[in-house]
């Protein structure tokens, strides 16, 4: 079973085996000599080292005090998060499958043995407690793929003691400066050790990688391509940089999804949304036979994920709700019916997830998105200025969206109103998503869009929410009803969902003028 710490620590560049003189650090009561450990860890990695170019590590260490499988997620400069399993001579699959966006399905093996003499001493306050662990580790490094070489070079690592004050290593540097200590120009171990055990002619790593030999054809396209690097410039530029950066947030937050971090399945369905608004609005860019593909398979990815993120908001809503009510409203064991309905559905919905995020057609997704931005499928449009270009497209959705509004106010309130109102939330959204990809390019206007878009998304979000509320309570009412029980506290829900509802469209006409005054700019 693996378990986490974050881990907050300083490199030091060193020529000298022993470390400089402790004493006199502010805060410190005294330095306690921890001894010399001996250190064996093997780093894995892909042959094209995907992780270290994602600056994760995964090791299997023996020796010191912390023996066994680390895996290392950068999290800001010096702080890391370090997820441990025991040691053991497979690789646990609880760290395999977090490392799984970025590896896809090629093999781990070893890539490098780093053996370290570390001589320890512990920073204690006068109480005793660990501020914090300065060592000094004696490297050896050793290349085990290809032609690579050895290495050798001694470092200082200050580690903050359990709930430090990171300021306290602002403290300890101006004592290592002193004394003639500069900062390491390398962010880790593997990162120095891959650096100097390199083959002499390697060549130097694409930004992208290449596609798979399973990803679909490429559409025939306009020779020009946008750069790959450096700021955008032309329309192309702008799509494939938004493209890009929801594509590595699909990766990226793939290991918080699998270890439940809270609203990690929300911020990767909502990239997967903003991918698929992408490919809708910006057409006249990107060639949709090569997209439409991949927006099916956004499509899939955010109805699983939708599976478990719509429970989870659904459940606080009503437990919410729940809790706001007068005691003497409340009959029967719904609190008890409702925290056994949310856990099971949950329970069930995140193990479903974690299957999909190994599928092969996850997999296949993420490279296939690989594929696009290797290889861009850019229509002639994409070679123009981003301002004429991105901007009829934002317009076009705002244009659509405007009609949806129109026809849900003049429904009557009832199941076609609710309908039309949620056909209106999912058109704002792709106005939204539309209006983020093209504010790097347009600036305030588009700016002044994803704000106006996130006020009625919210207010038509709220409305969809109490519909999908007031399903729940009929079903759970149904169930506590068959038992027996007193239903007389889910009908009071029921008839406040109800009210909510009519309050939100009573609010939507005025809204939706108020936003019409502030976007002048996208329908003069």
């Amino acid at each position: 079973m693996a378990d986490t710490q974050r881990e907050i620590e300083r490199k030091y560049e060193s020529e000298h085996t022993a470390l400089p003189d402790l004493t006199g650090i502010p805060g410190v009561g005294s330095v306690r000599d921890k001894g010399v450990a001996h250190l064996d860890a093997t780093y894995y990695d892909t042959t094209d080292t995907r992780l270290a170019a994602a600056s994760l590590t995964l090791r299997r260490r023996t020796g010191g005090s912390d023996a066994g499988w680390h895996l290392k997620f950068p999290v800001a400069p010096g702080v890391r998060d370090e997820i441990r399993a025991p040691l053991s001579d497979d690789l646990p699959e609880s760290l395999a499958r977090l490392v799984r966006s970025r590896v896809r399905e090629r093999a781990l093996h070893p890539v490098v043995r780093l053996r370290s003499d570390r001589d320890v001493r512990h920073l204690l306050d006068p109480a005793g407690r660990l501020l914090a662990e300065v060592s000094v580790d004696t490297v050896h490094a050793e290349r085990l793929t290809g032609d690579g070489g050895t290495a050798r070079w001694t470092e200082i690592e200050v580690e903050l003691g359990p709930d430090g004050d990171p300021a306290f290593l602002d403290t300890v540097e101006k004592k290592l400066r002193a004394a003639g200590v500069r900062p390491s120009k390398s962010a880790s171990k593997l990162a120095r050790a891959l650096a100097e055990t390199a083959p002499a002619q390697a060549a130097p790593r694409p930004e992208e990688a290449p596609a798979p030999a399973t990803a679909p054809a490429a559409a025939p396209r306009q020779k020009r391509r946008t750069r790959a690097v450096g700021s955008p410039v032309t329309a192309g530029d702008h799509v494939l940089a938004h493209v890009r950066a929801q594509r590595d947030a699909l990766v990226e937050l793939d290991p918080a999804v699998r270890q439940d971090v809270p609203d990690s399945v929300h911020r990767m369905r909502v990239a997967t949304r903003r991918l698929r608004s992408t490919f809708r609005s910006y057409r006249t860019v990107l060639d949709r036979e090569a997209t439409d593909p991949i927006a099916a398979d956004l499509k899939w990815l955010a109805g699983e994920l939708g599976l478990d993120r719509d429970q989870e908001v659904l459940a606080a809503r009503l437990r919410t709700a729940l809790d706001d009510l007068p005691g003497a409203l409340v009959h029967g064991p719904i609190g008890d019916r409702l925290t056994a309905w949310s856990e099971a559905r949950h329970s069930g919905a995140h193990g479903r997830l974690t299957a999909v995020l190994d599928s092969r057609r996850h997999l296949g997704l993420l490279d296939a998105l690989d594929a696009l931005l290797a290889d861009p499928p850019l229509r002639k449009k994409a070679a123009a200025k981003p301002d004429k270009v991105l901007a009829k497209a934002v317009r076009k959705n705002l244009d659509k969206l405007s009609g949806l509004v129109t026809r849900a106010l003049d429904l009557p309130p009832g199941d076609d109103r609710d309908r039309a109102l949620h056909e209106a939330r999912k058109k704002t959204k792709r106005t939204r998503y539309a209006a983020e990809a093209a504010a790097p390019a347009l600036g305030g206007p588009a700016d002044d869009l994803v704000t106006s878009m996130k006020t009625l998304q919210e207010l038509l979000g709220d409305h969809q929410d109490g519909v999908m509320a007031r399903k729940a309570l009929r079903e759970l009412a149904a169930v506590a009803h068959a038992a027996g029980e007193n239903t007389f506290t889910y009908g009071v829900l029921y008839g406040r969902e109800e009210h909510r509802a009519r309050t939100a469209e009573a609010a939507l006409p005025d809204t939706w003028t108020s936003i019409g005054k502030d976007l002048r700019h996208w329908t003069s």
